[in-house]
């Protein structure tokens, strides 16, 4: 299908991206890698007026350490998450959870930041952001930059905290000190995941499910339940709680709480033991 009619405008810089968003407002959407905003402008699903490319943004690719962080740029790419070194080294989740995410082509075009911001609960890279606690940091022309926490970031289906004007620069993750686990089910290596577990033991354990949910979701039971001593299968019993996640044709809300659970107990026996 073909997209309704839009102006295009190229920003050079983060200042001229942010001047386009604030003239433009609601009838603007950024592109970046264009994997997640073009299919929905093909099923006229999403018809912005005006697309603001910053894909040629080189001052937001970058994977730097800071303190006890690391900052990420929101241009780099699933395939630069892959291969950094200290990605592998400090947050080993990330870069593992990066390849595998589509494929070659995908992981080469797309970018962390367009996938956070497009707000897709089957995405696999929000619930890592989410598990590890991680920050994002978002600016705008009128009133600056702002923190978000992961967790108050998403909030509905396709629906995030950033306002029309506002731009994703960067994501800022702490470095965990335990083991990861991430387990993913789909019917193809390169499909969204049914359901997918993201578990990150730090001083504590934290759990997030991918496609349980409106957004990505903590699995605040199974980690209290740990909290208190429970065993890795009685805590993944748990992992469906208060959950209401969808239908459609890949399996029934019921089928996708059963894989919860069986995830989440490869998951959490995995890095803390049978």
């Amino acid at each position: 299908m073909i997209p309704a009619a839009f102006e295009y405008k190229r920003a050079g810089s983060v200042d001229e991206a942010l001047s386009l968003l604030r003239e433009y407002g609601d009838d603007a959407k950024v592109l970046a890698g264009g994997h997640s905003l073009l299919p929905l402008m093909k099923l006229r699903l999403a018809t912005p007026s005006v697309l603001v490319d910053v894909g040629r943004i080189g001052e937001l690719s970058y994977i730097s350490l800071d303190g006890n962080e690391v900052a990420i740029g929101a241009l780099s790419r699933h395939r630069d998450l892959q291969t950094s070194e200290l990605l592998i080294s400090r947050v080993p989740i990330l870069a593992h959870v990066a390849g595998l995410i589509g494929d070659p082509q995908v992981r080469h075009r797309g970018t962390i930041g367009g996938s956070l911001s497009h707000g897709d609960p089957a995405s696999d890279l929000p619930a890592v952001i989410l598990a590890l606690g991680g920050t994002l940091v978002v600016r705008s022309a009128a009133r600056g930059e702002r923190r978000i926490e992961a967790g108050n970031f998403w909030r509905g289906f396709l629906e995030t905290a950033l306002e029309p004007d506002e731009l994703l620069c960067e994501i800022r993750v702490p470095i965990p000190e335990g083991a990861f686990s991430y387990q993913k089910f789909n019917r193809r290596a390169q499909d969204w995941a049914i359901v997918g577990v993201a578990a990150q033991a730090n001083h504590s354990v934290a759990v997030s499910l991918v496609n349980m949910a409106a957004t990505p979701v903590r699995a605040r039971a199974v980690e209290e339940a740990l909290s208190q001593g429970a065993s890795p299968a009685d805590a993944a019993s748990l992992a469906a709680v208060d959950l209401d996640p969808p239908s459609d044709i890949n399996g029934s809300s019921e089928y996708r709480r059963h894989l919860a659970t069986v995830l989440v107990r490869r998951s959490l026996e995995e890095i803390l033991g049978g």
